[in-house]
């Protein structure tokens, strides 16, 4: 693997039994990410690109082939040791924002700094809230913001642990146009100045079209590879 490369897929195929039978989701993928671009993993449903990011961000093994991330091997270890690489180097934004309903903004921005054992975390914390604009709202509930803020929140504890790879699963899925733009500005926004690779699966060609490169899964396998 180049030391440039902050993510190396080689050869990757994932397979699952099911009454018997083998269903092959992911077949021989190759490719790798260069540290602090931006990629889109696009493909139609059923393509076999949701499976591709975990199996990326070591959420899930494969089936055969080699996962590196930041020069990591990821085949091969424990669920823990993977947990303890994604904690180190991996943050995460979801569609459906996966906030923890019983925490406010502030201590879910918090909890990943807190796994980390870091310091001054509150401020840190305040600080990416305000980043988002959401700082006067640092004490709601989820439940007492739009599903604009929660993904704004999302971003804020995405970045709070500096991750070195950010996986985004259609980021903005759930939102209408307005309040996807308004997302998608800041992503881009909090990438550039932390200095994050940035990889997105999503279906908006729009939002995969802000990115500088483009895979495209289809029928589990890669049919093409394109630079922005």
């Amino acid at each position: 693997m180049s030391a440039e490369n902050i993510l190396s897929i080689e050869n990757v195929s994932k397979v699952y039994k099911s009454a018997g039978k083998e269903l092959t989701v992911l077949n021989a993928i190759n490719f790798s990410v260069t540290a602090g671009s931006t990629l889109a993993i696009t493909g139609p449903s059923g393509s076999g690109k949701t499976t591709l990011l975990g199996l990326c961000a070591g959420l899930d093994r494969s089936s055969s082939g080699i996962v590196r991330l930041n020069g990591v091997q990821l085949d091969g270890l424990s669920e823990d040791e993977r947990a303890a690489v994604r904690n180190k180097y991996v943050g995460f934004i979801f569609q459906n924002f996966q906030l923890m309903p019983t925490l406010t903004a502030l201590e879910n921005v918090m909890v990943p700094m807190e796994l980390r054992g870091l310091k001054n975390i509150r401020a840190h914390a305040l600080d990416l809230l305000d980043k988002v604009g959401l700082a006067e709202r640092s004490h709601h509930y989820p439940v007492q913001l739009s599903g604009g803020e929660q993904q704004r929140v999302s971003l804020a504890r995405a970045f709070s642990n500096k991750p070195a790879l950010l996986f985004a699963d259609e980021p903005t899925g759930n939102l209408d146009a307005e309040t996807s733009e308004k997302v998608e500005k800041l992503m881009f926004e909090l990438n550039r100045d932390a200095g994050t690779t940035l990889v997105i699966v999503t279906h908006d060609l729009d939002l995969a079209m802000r990115t500088s490169r483009i895979i495209k899964i289809k029928g589990g396998q890669l049919i093409s590879d394109e630079s922005n």
